[in-house]
């Protein structure tokens, strides 16, 4: 039989995700599956979460407690200088090598 699971107790898993799409399973299962919680709704709160960095590789780390999982988006400096310059979103499918437009 497992251990019994402390309800107090807070555990964190940081993972890089792109703002507004929800990571693969393949990258959410191993990570999030053995503390008892679903990949599919996890990667769903953390496109709601990210969804005003859209196109953007971000680090998101989830707070876990009592198999209820927050997400926290934890921006790079690169992340806000493009956020800043109010860049577009890039289609990464379409679009290669995008040059920034801000002012040089």
């Amino acid at each position: 039989m497992p251990p019994k699971v402390d309800p107090t107790e807070i555990k964190y898993v940081v993972l890089r995700a792109t703002g507004g799409e929800v990571p693969g399973g393949s990258a959410l299962a191993p990570k999030i599956g053995p503390l008892g919680l679903s990949p599919k709704k996890v990667g769903d709160d953390i496109a709601k979460a990210t969804a005003d960095w859209k196109g953007l590789r971000l680090t998101v780390r989830l707070v876990i407690q009592n198999r209820q999982a927050t997400v926290e988006v934890l921006p790079s400096a690169s992340s806000l200088v493009i956020k800043a310059l109010k860049e577009p979103p890039r289609d990464k499918k379409k679009e290669k090598n995008s040059e920034l437009i801000g002012n040089s």
